[in-house]
């Protein structure tokens, strides 16, 4: 049984282009998954579609329910604060954990690691 029926024109047009939306960043994260060639370039097509892949569809869901039932509806609120907190995150930490395996393996072309105080350690632009 099905519900949709009772969605106004309108909405259904909403919740259709968010959905497109969402499912189209979702595959373009998945092609950039494959299609890059390293770590560090594969890592981010996916967290940026997933974010925003995902939040679309939810915003999708969000208005969808709310109308159907005449309430705002917002336990997807949290599951979209979830993903929109925990992607990046997750990005950062796999990020930083390669970069120091590559580092310590001594793999060329990743930047080496300089501690405070040695020369060339300064940040840009904090010149004296």
């Amino acid at each position: 049984m099905s519900h949709t029926t009772d969605l106004p024109a309108w909405v259904a047009l909403i919740v259709a282009f968010l959905l497109v939306l969402g499912s189209g960043l979702t595959l373009l994260g998945a092609i950039g998954l494959v299609r890059f060639q390293s770590f560090y370039e594969r890592v981010h097509a996916p967290t940026l579609g997933t974010t925003w892949g995902a939040g679309a569809i939810l915003i999708a869901s969000i208005i969808c329910f709310s109308v159907l039932q005449s309430r705002p509806v917002l336990h997807e609120v949290l599951i979209t604060i979830f993903v929109v907190v925990t992607t990046p995150v997750t990005l950062m930490l796999l990020a930083r954990a390669a970069l120091y395996r590559d580092r310590t393996e001594g793999t060329p072309g990743v930047p080496q690691f300089e501690a405070a105080g040695e020369p060339g350690a300064e940040r840009p632009g904090t010149s004296d």
